[in-house]
């Protein structure tokens, strides 16, 4: 029981192993895209906060990495 316990481990990771692929994908040169300057990016203006103490302002946040996950309730 434990050698076919150890042989379908085996299998197992062998079928999880990554394969190396020859294609080469092609990412557009970073130099060449232009996107629009739209200017500083407005100010929250929200009136309800979740899991914070007092509502956030962008100046507080300058030089952090932020995530904002948007939803509304419904």
């Amino acid at each position: 029981m434990k050698r076919l316990w150890l042989l379908g481990l085996i299998f197992g990771l062998t079928a999880c192993t990554v394969t190396q692929t020859t294609e080469s994908v092609s990412l557009p040169n970073i130099a060449s895209v232009s996107l629009p300057d739209l200017g500083p990016a407005p100010e929250l203006t929200n009136d309800t906060w979740l899991n914070v103490d007092a509502p956030l302002r962008l100046a507080d946040l300058r030089g952090k990495v932020v995530i904002i996950d948007m939803w509304t309730f419904g």
